[in-house]
Protein backbone atom coordinates (compact mmCIF):
# COMPACT_ATOMS: atom_id res chain seq x y z
CA UNK A 1 0.00 0.00 0.00
CA UNK A 2 1.33 3.65 -0.68
CA UNK A 3 0.46 6.43 1.93
CA UNK A 4 1.39 9.56 3.02
CA UNK A 5 3.26 9.58 5.75
CA UNK A 6 3.12 10.68 9.12
CA UNK A 7 5.46 12.37 10.83
CA UNK A 8 6.37 10.36 13.80
CA UNK A 9 7.51 7.72 10.88
CA UNK A 10 10.65 10.38 10.11
CA UNK A 11 12.79 7.97 12.19
CA UNK A 12 11.79 5.17 10.12
CA UNK A 13 12.45 6.82 6.75
CA UNK A 14 15.79 7.90 8.05
CA UNK A 15 16.85 4.33 9.10
CA UNK A 16 15.66 3.47 5.54
CA UNK A 17 17.94 6.83 4.08
CA UNK A 18 21.11 5.79 6.08
CA UNK A 19 20.73 2.01 5.24
CA UNK A 20 20.23 2.58 1.56
CA UNK A 21 22.27 6.32 1.08
CA UNK A 22 25.22 4.36 2.45
CA UNK A 23 24.87 1.84 -0.51
CA UNK A 24 23.73 4.31 -3.15
CA UNK A 25 26.69 7.08 -2.11
CA UNK A 26 29.85 5.15 -1.07
CA UNK A 27 31.45 8.21 -2.63
CA UNK A 28 30.12 10.85 -0.57
CA UNK A 29 32.30 12.54 2.32
CA UNK A 30 30.91 11.47 5.68
CA UNK A 31 30.83 15.26 6.18
CA UNK A 32 28.33 15.83 3.21
CA UNK A 33 26.36 12.93 4.35
CA UNK A 34 25.63 14.34 7.42
CA UNK A 35 24.92 17.53 6.31
CA UNK A 36 22.29 16.02 4.69
CA UNK A 37 20.90 13.70 7.03
CA UNK A 38 20.24 16.87 8.97
CA UNK A 39 18.45 18.12 6.67
CA UNK A 40 16.26 15.41 5.52
CA UNK A 41 14.95 15.78 8.97
CA UNK A 42 14.77 19.49 9.44
CA UNK A 43 13.99 20.45 6.18
CA UNK A 44 13.66 17.78 2.95
CA UNK A 45 11.03 15.65 5.02
CA UNK A 46 8.77 18.52 6.55
CA UNK A 47 8.52 20.56 3.38
CA UNK A 48 8.03 17.87 0.24
CA UNK A 49 4.88 15.72 -0.34
CA UNK A 50 6.71 12.39 1.24
CA UNK A 51 4.80 8.97 0.46
CA UNK A 52 5.47 5.63 2.27
CA UNK A 53 5.35 1.83 0.47
CA UNK A 54 4.00 0.03 3.36
CA UNK A 55 3.70 -4.11 3.23
CA UNK A 56 3.30 -6.51 6.16
CA UNK A 57 2.81 -3.06 8.71
CA UNK A 58 6.08 -2.14 8.16
CA UNK A 59 7.74 0.75 5.41
CA UNK A 60 9.82 -0.42 2.86
CA UNK A 61 11.11 2.64 1.21
CA UNK A 62 9.64 6.43 0.30
CA UNK A 63 9.67 9.04 -2.21
CA UNK A 64 9.51 12.60 -1.26
CA UNK A 65 8.04 15.07 -3.69
CA UNK A 66 8.72 18.83 -4.62
CA UNK A 67 6.28 19.30 -7.41
CA UNK A 68 6.96 17.02 -9.70
CA UNK A 69 10.50 16.52 -8.73
CA UNK A 70 11.49 13.16 -7.17
CA UNK A 71 13.65 14.38 -4.27
CA UNK A 72 14.09 11.66 -2.75
CA UNK A 73 13.65 7.96 -3.53
CA UNK A 74 15.14 5.32 -0.93
CA UNK A 75 14.04 1.66 -0.51
CA UNK A 76 15.08 -0.42 2.54
CA UNK A 77 18.23 -2.33 0.90
CA UNK A 78 16.49 -6.07 1.82
CA UNK A 79 13.44 -5.33 -0.36
CA UNK A 80 15.55 -3.25 -3.33
CA UNK A 81 14.82 -4.83 -7.25
CA UNK A 82 11.53 -6.02 -5.93
CA UNK A 83 9.27 -3.59 -6.96
CA UNK A 84 8.95 -0.93 -4.01
CA UNK A 85 10.74 1.68 -6.15
CA UNK A 86 8.91 1.51 -9.53
CA UNK A 87 5.48 1.36 -7.48
CA UNK A 88 6.47 4.65 -5.81
CA UNK A 89 7.92 6.36 -9.15
CA UNK A 90 4.59 4.66 -10.81
CA UNK A 91 2.15 6.18 -8.32
CA UNK A 92 3.48 10.01 -8.75
CA UNK A 93 2.70 9.72 -12.46
CA UNK A 94 -0.86 10.15 -11.82
CA UNK A 95 -0.22 13.74 -9.73
CA UNK A 96 2.09 14.69 -12.73
CA UNK A 97 2.54 15.03 -16.57
CA UNK A 98 6.18 14.76 -15.74
CA UNK A 99 9.13 13.38 -13.45
CA UNK A 100 12.07 14.54 -12.78
CA UNK A 101 15.11 13.73 -10.47
CA UNK A 102 18.89 14.60 -9.61
CA UNK A 103 20.92 11.62 -9.08
CA UNK A 104 24.72 11.51 -9.00
CA UNK A 105 26.60 10.28 -11.89
CA UNK A 106 28.54 7.36 -9.51
CA UNK A 107 25.36 6.34 -8.02
CA UNK A 108 25.67 2.55 -8.98
CA UNK A 109 21.97 1.75 -7.83
CA UNK A 110 19.76 5.07 -9.04
CA UNK A 111 21.38 5.94 -12.13
CA UNK A 112 20.41 2.39 -13.69
CA UNK A 113 17.43 2.52 -11.77
CA UNK A 114 15.92 5.53 -13.42
CA UNK A 115 17.26 4.97 -16.76
CA UNK A 116 15.65 1.38 -16.86
CA UNK A 117 12.54 3.53 -15.62
CA UNK A 118 12.47 5.42 -18.65
CA UNK A 119 14.21 8.45 -17.36
CA UNK A 120 16.81 10.13 -19.53
CA UNK A 121 19.06 12.84 -19.16
CA UNK A 122 18.57 16.17 -19.87
CA UNK A 123 21.10 18.54 -18.43
CA UNK A 124 24.33 17.99 -15.75
CA UNK A 125 26.67 19.93 -13.54
CA UNK A 126 29.00 19.75 -11.00
CA UNK A 127 28.17 19.77 -6.93
CA UNK A 128 31.13 21.39 -5.14
CA UNK A 129 29.91 20.38 -2.17
CA UNK A 130 29.61 16.56 -2.32
CA UNK A 131 32.86 17.13 -5.06
CA UNK A 132 30.17 15.03 -7.83
CA UNK A 133 28.68 15.31 -11.15
CA UNK A 134 24.82 14.82 -10.76
CA UNK A 135 22.58 14.09 -13.68
CA UNK A 136 19.49 15.80 -14.20
CA UNK A 137 16.85 13.53 -15.49
CA UNK A 138 13.20 13.73 -16.49
CA UNK A 139 10.62 10.83 -17.87
CA UNK A 140 7.57 12.11 -19.64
Amino acid sequence: MIRKYKEPEIPTLMTIWEEATSLAHPFLSDEFSAMIKLMMTEKYLPDSDTWVYEESDKIRGFISMMGNEIGGLFVDPTYQSKGVGTSLVNYMEQFHKSLEVEVFQENKIGRPFYEKSGFTIINEYYMEEANQTVLRMKRA
